[in-house]
């Protein structure tokens, strides 16, 4: 049961993977393979090996978030200088009304 608040332990792919390989190839038992991984469970790696008979490979990647919106690092790197020049005139503005004397003219040689 889950409670307000609770943190879940998220496992990486390769993790699983390996679980499932040492199931399918080794013969482990899902206990040995839980204590041998460090799997809280013996049922987390049960629940593995049922997704990765349903859908392979597939089963484990990471589908959080909007899968439609991927945004690039370019799209990172403008929204950052938009959000920098923001604070810029903010700051430009505060000094203006301060009585602050600034040139935005003035050029660098």
């Amino acid at each position: 049961m889950a409670f307000k608040g609770q943190k879940f332990k998220h496992y990486p792919e390769s993790l699983k993977m390996e679980a499932v390989r040492l199931h399918v190839e080794e013969g482990w038992s899902y206990r040995k393979i839980a204590d041998h991984m460090e799997v809280q469970d013996k049922d987390r790696v049960k629940v593995w090996m049922r997704k990765y008979r349903e859908d392979g490979q597939a089963a484990f990647e990471n589908r959080r978030g909007n899968p439609h919106k991927v945004e690039t690092e370019q799209e990172r790197e403008i929204r950052r200088l938009q959000l920098e020049v923001d604070v810029l005139k903010k700051w430009l503005q505060i000094l203006n009304r301060e009585g602050c004397k600034t040139d935005t003219s003035l050029s660098m040689n």
